[in-house]
């Protein structure tokens, strides 16, 4: 089966993402709930129906690969290193100090 998601829907789902972390601004528990949840999904997607889905010639590889290339490499979900989450802490606590009362 070669269906492939029309843009409309994509542009659906980034709507309601969207939205969903705009509802929860400044709620930092429920912002990593939805970047936990929206991990995982990529994870199922990735490791079950994406690997399922694998070329199994040269040409279809081909094809994956250089689509692949050339509209945006390959997706990647980044993960906030610890160290990043304390810099922007301890940025907050410099800025306090510098307020004179």
């Amino acid at each position: 089966m070669n269906w492939q998601l029309e843009e409309s829907e994509l542009q659906q789902i980034a709507i309601i993402v969207l939205s969903l972390a705009d509802k929860c601004r400044g709620d930092n528990l429920a912002l990593l709930a939805l970047l936990r949840q929206l991990e995982q999904l990529h994870r199922e997607i990735r490791d079950g129906l994406f690997q399922e889905s694998l070329p199994d010639n040269r040409q279809a590889l081909y094809a994956l690969l250089k689509d692949i290339e050339t509209t945006g490499g390959w997706p990647y979900i980044e993960r906030l290193r610890i160290q990043q989450l304390l810099a922007n802490w301890q940025l907050e606590e410099d800025k306090g100090d510098n307020i004179s009362v």
